[in-house]
C-alpha cells in the first residue's frame, strides 16, 4: 500500500541547488533511511515530506486520511506544559480517552461519566495503550511525569518528542537523527522497538548498526542523483561499490571512444550526411560523459602534530560531586602513549564533566590533574562552535592563521583547509549562520584539528555528521599518532577506533574494559547467561563441595562472617539476576498501569539492597585478604 509518491520534486535557496528532479514512494511498513552528505537536502526533504515545507517543483500526493509524525531535531514543544500533559496535547483518540477516564476516577460520585468512560476504554482497547506509553516514557528515562518542559535539557526534549511521536502510532514516522541525545541503553532499546513493530519508517541517521538493524531500504543522494537500495547499510555498502566501479568501467570505455572520435573530427570531417551529423552529435555527448569527475570530495587530515613527552595526563586521586550526584571517588588514571580510550555510560553519569575536568575546564573537589608539559589538547565540545554575527566561514579559519602547517615541512593556506573539508570556494564566503547543523559540525571539527594537539578529547564528535564524513573522520583518527579520548552514542565509530573503555557505571564506579564496544556488549551478555546457569546449578545444589572449610587457612573471618560472605555473594547474584527480570518487563506489553508502579518501587528497592549487600562483600573480602 503506497502511503506517499514524492514526483519530480525540486529545491533549492537563491542560487544554490540542493536538488532537482527527484522521484520516489514510500509504502507500508517500509522502513527507509536517506543517506547523502551534509548540504545536499536530507533535512529539506525531510521537511517536504511532513508538509512543513514545499518544493519549488513537484508534487507529493498522500494518501487519504494518513497520519503522519515528523520528530524533528530541535522539537518545538510547549514549554508551559509538563511531560504527561504534553503526551495528552497531541490529536490521539486513544489518549483522550484516556484522559477522560483518569478525571472520571478524580470524580467517582458522577456515575454516569464514569460509566462511559469506562466503555470507551474497553472500545478503544484503550488499557494495553496506556500501559505501552507509560513504558516507553520509562525506557526513554521520562519517569517524572510532572516535570515542566521549559525545565528539561536538550535532550530530554527530544526524547519527549520521540515518545511523543511512538506513542501516536503513525501511519509513517519521519525522524531527523533519532538516536541523537540517547544513551546507548535507549538506543538499542529503540532498535528492537523498531525491529518488532510494524511501522513504516522515513529517516535520516548515522547510526550505521542503527542503519543496519533497522532499515531495509536506503536511498542515497548522490551528486543530485537519487539510487535506491533494497537493503540495509551491508548491502548498500556492498552494491555503491559496485555502482561505482562499474561508472569507472563506463568511463574507462567512454575516454577510450572519446579518443577515437576526436581523432575522426581533427580530420575535419563535413557534416554532408545524415550519419555525419549525428555521429558529430554524438562525439558531444562522449565528450562530456568523458570529461565527468565525481565529485567525491575526501577530506584529507594530515595535520602536523606536535611532539608528545614522555609524561601525558596523570590523575591521582580525584573526586567530584554535586548536591545530588557523586561523579568521581578517587579516580586514578595514567595515560600512555598512543592510547585511544572511549567512554560509555548512561545520560547523566558524569562522563562530560570528567572531560572539562581533563582539560582544565573544570576543577575536581579533590585530587590532582597533572598535564605533561608537551601536552596540547584538542577539544571537540557539545556546544558547538561559537562564530561572530556576520561572521563568514572563512573568517573563523583565518582567526587560526592564513597558513596551517602540515607534515613534512609542507603548508596549507586557510582556502586549501577548507577545500579539503569540503567547503569550495564559494561556500567559504557564505555566512556561517546559513550552514546546515553538519556543516557547522564540520567547520568546528576542522577549527580543533588545525591547532595541532596531540591529545584529542571529543565529545558526541559524530552527532550531526553525514556518513561521508564519519568515514573520513575515522580514517584520520586512525592514523593520529597522539592519544584521543571520546565520548559517542555511535557504536560502528567507537568500533573503529577505540582499544579500551571507561564504562561509566554510575554513583562514581568506573570500569576500565580492554576491548571496543562490540567486545563489552558481548561480555555483558555472556556474563547474563553465566549468572543463569551459575544461578540454576546453585539451586540444585546448594551446598556445592566446598564450604567454609575449605578457605585459605590465613583468612580472619570468623565462622559466622565466613558463612556471610559466602552467602552474600549468591544473594548478590540474585538481586541483579531479578533486576534484569524486572527491568526487561518494562519492554513487554502485558503491564497495567499499577504493575509498572510497583515494579519501578521493587526496582528502587533491589538497587538499594545491591548496594549495601556488595558494600558489606568488599569490606569481608577486604578482612579475608588481610
Amino acid at each position: 500500500m503506497n502511503l506517499i509518491s514524492v514526483e519530480n520534486i525540486a529545491k533549492s535557496y537563491g542560487e544554490l541547488v540542493l536538488f532537482e528532479g527527484i522521484s520516489f514512494g514510500v509504502n507500508k511498513n517500509q522502513k527507509i533511511a536517506l543517506i547523502a552528505k551534509n548540504g545536499d537536502g536530507k533535512t529539506s526533504i525531510l521537511n517536504i515530506l511532513s508538509a512543513k515545507d514545499v518544493p519549488d517543483k513537484g508534487l507529493v500526493n498522500y494518501r487519504k486520511d494518513i497520519r503522519v509524525s515528523f520528530l524533528e531535531q530541535e522539537p518545538d514543544l510547549n514549554p508551559d506544559l509538563t511531560v504527561e500533559q504534553t503526551i495528552f496535547a497531541s490529536d490521539n483518540e486513544v489518549l483522550k480517552v484516556i484522559l477522560d477516564y483518569e478525571n472520571a476516577l478524580g470524580n467517582p460520585e458522577d456515575e454516569d461519566t464514569y460509566q462511559k468512560a469506562f466503555e470507551a476504554m474497553d472500545r478503544f482497547e484503550a488499557w494495553d495503550f496506556e500501559t505501552q506509553y507509560k513504558q516507553i516514557l520509562f525506557k526513554l528515562k521520562l519517569e517524572d511525569l510532572n516535570a515542566k518542559v521549559e525545565l528539561l535539557s536538550g535532550g530530554q526534549k527530544k526524547r519527549l518528542a520521540l515518545a511523543n511521536a511512538l506513542i501516536n502510532r503513525p501511519d509513517l514516522l519521519i525522524l531527523d537523527e533519532p538516536t541523537n541525545h540517547l544513551d546507548l541503553e535507549m538506543i538499542e532499546w529503540l532498535e528492537h522497538y523498531f525491529a518488532k513493530e510494524k511501522m513504516t519508517l522515513f529517516m535520516v541517521t548515522h547510526d550505521r548498526y542503527f542503519l543496519e538493524r533497522v532499515c531495509n531500504e536506503i536511498l542515497e543522494l548522490d551528486n543530485g542523483v537519487l539510487y535506491p537500495y533494497k537493503g540495509n547499510y551491508s548491502y548498500y555498502l556492498e552494491k555503491k561499490q559496485a555502482r561505482i566501479e562499474q561508472e569507472a568501467l563506463e568511463q574507462h570505455k567512454s575516454k577510450l571512444l572519446f579518443k577515437k572520435e576526436l581523432a575522426w573530427m581533427r580530420r575535419q570531417p563535413k557534416a554532408r550526411t545524415t550519419k555525419s551529423k549525428s555521429r558529430i552529435n554524438d562525439f558531444k555527448v562522449i565528450k562530456e560523459i568523458a570529461h565527468q569527475r565525481r565529485k567525491d570530495h575526501e577530506v584529507q587530515l594530515e595535520i602536523n602534530m606536535e611532539r608528545i613527552g614522555s609524561k601525558i595526563l596523570e590523575l591521582h586521586k580525584i573526586s567530584k560531586s554535586y548536591p545530588d550526584k557523586l561523579i568521581l571517588d578517587q579516580f586514578d588514571y595514567s595515560f600512555t602513549k598512543g592510547e585511544r580510550v572511549g567512554i560509555i555510560g548512561k545520560n547523566g553519569t558524569g562522563k562530560s564533566t570528567f572531560l572539562n575536568i581533563l582539560a582544565g575546564l573544570d576543577q575536581p573537589d579533590a585530587g590532582k590533574v597533572i598535564v605533561g608539559d608537551t601536552i596540547k589538547f584538542g577539544y571537540y565540545t557539545q556546544k558547538g562552535i561559537a562564530t561572530k554575527p556576520g561572521q563568514k566561514v572563512i573568517d573563523v579559519i583565518r582567526e587560526f592563521g592564513d597558513y596551517i602547517p602540515l607534515k613534512k615541512g609542507r603548508q596549507i593556506s586557510a582556502q586549501q583547509l577548507l577545500e579539503r573539508f569540503l567547503f569550495d570556494r564559494k561556500k567559504q564566503y557564505d555566512f556561517v549562520e546559513k550552514l546546515s547543523g553538519g556543516e557547522r559540525k564540520r567547520l568546528y571539527l576542522c577549527t580543533v584539528l588545525i591547532q595541532n594537539p596531540n591529545f584529542l578529547i571529543l565529545d558526541e564528535p559524530t552527532n550531526d555528521l553525514d556518513i561521508v564524513t564519519l568515514n573520513v573522520l575515522e580514517s584520520f583518527l586512525l592514523d593520529f599518532p597522539g592519544c584521543l579520548l571520546v565520548v559517542s552514542h555511535d557504536r560502528y565509530f567507537m568500533d573503529k577506533i577505540v582499544d579500551h573503555l571507561f564504562v561509566f557505571r554510575g554513583d562514581a564506579i568506573i570500569e576500565d574494559f580492554p576491548g571496543n564496544y562490540s567486545d563489552f556488549r558481548a561480555y555483558e551478555d555472556s556474563t547474563l547467561i553465566e549468572n543463569r546457569i551459575r544461578k540454576n546449578s546453585t539451586q540444585e545444589n546448594p551446598g556445592g563441595k566446598g564450604s567454609w572449610k575449605t578457605a585459605d587457612s590465613k583468612n580472619k573471618l570468623s565462622y559466622l562472617e565466613q558463612k556471610e560472605f559466602n552467602s552474600l555473594e549468591k544473594e548478590i547474584q540474585k538481586l541483579e539476576e531479578r533486576k534484569k527480570e524486572v527491568e526487561y518487563s518494562f519492554t513487554e506489553g502485558n503491564l497495567s498501569g499499577q504493575d509498572i508502579d510497583a515494579m519501578s518501587i521493587e526496582l528502587k528497592s533491589i538497587s538499594q539492597s545491591i548496594e549495601i549487600k556488595t558494600e558489606r562483600w568488599f569490606e569481608l573480602s577486604a578482612m579475608l585478604e588481610g
